[in-house]
């Protein structure tokens, strides 16, 4: 989209490092990202089909949604590219949509759900909970302060961030080998993530701070992922600090719970 129409970007659900993961997971051998640059958007259905598909990957047999497009201005889909698949000898299969209480998950369902903070929702049309990654980074220090000490995530420009609010999940530090002394990278963590601007203290900033559970660990400059489970509370302006404090506590416990509950149903 920032090449079609910069600016009009939708929110990114998940990474493309991410990505890859997902489909090492599902058994795929090879992933093949095709950069899309201004040229690559003027090829037509029959040259993408031509120099792409058969030219260079050699396909055998194609599998996509049944409401695929591509090619210069998406005048592609499936029907042609059956037509297409019979003249160079590759098979189509245009695969039904996943739905449910009719309702399609596509992923501008998943980012509404995202966007209004309805992890369930997002999790059941995902498979799994939506993640947000990020780098660990230095905030103002408050956290700790209140006995609550927090990362500081910085999520990559356009992620899908939910709405301001408190939630529980998942925590990890991704790569291989890093050992912080009370957490390991690949070992998810439970955790009570804030979304929002810190009202309570007259903030402005939008930010994603994850409190990890039973853990304490120099996490800055590390590359995590939070995997949100639900949501605990919106976000909310206490009229004290010490009635933040008591929230933040409610909030911990909570998240402990669903976790724990979330973890005996895996």
């Amino acid at each position: 989209m920032e090449v079609v129409r910069p600016g009009s970007h939708p929110a990114q659900l998940t990474t493309l490092a991410r990505r890859a993961e997902l489909a090492e997971e599902l058994g795929i051998d090879v992933f093949c990202v095709m950069p899309f640059t201004a040229e690559f958007m003027k090829l037509t259905p029959e040259r993408y089909a031509h120099e792409i598909l058969v030219e260079r990957l050699h396909v055998a047999d194609v599998v996509v949604g049944e409401n695929f497009t591509f090619g210069k201005k998406a005048a592609g889909n499936v029907d042609l590219l059956r037509q297409i698949g019979e003249r160079f000898g590759f098979a189509v299969d245009g695969v039904t949509l996943l739905a449910e209480h009719a309702v399609t998950f596509s992923s501008t369902y998943i980012r509404s759900c995202v966007d209004a903070g309805d992890m369930a929702a997002a999790t059941e049309a995902l498979g799994r909970p939506h993640r947000v990654e990020g780098v660990v980074v230095h905030g103002d220090g408050r956290g700790r302060q209140l006995g609550y000490p927090t990362a500081n995530v910085a999520p990559p420009m356009y992620a899908a961030i939910p709405a301001d609010g408190v939630y529980a999940a998942w925590f990890t530090v991704l790569g291989h080998g890093v050992d912080l002394g009370t957490v390991t990278s690949g070992e998810r963590y439970m955790a009570a993530v804030s979304v929002g601007t810190n009202p309570t203290f007259s903030g402005r900033t939008r930010t994603v701070e994850a409190f990890v559970l039973d853990r304490e660990a120099d996490l800055y400059g590390q590359h995590v992922a939070v995997d949100l489970v639900e949501r605990l509370r919106g976000m909310e302006k206490f009229d004290s600090v010490d009635d933040l404090i008591v929230a933040m506590g409610k909030d911990a416990e909570r998240a402990r719970a669903i976790l724990a509950a979330s973890e005996d149903v895996r």
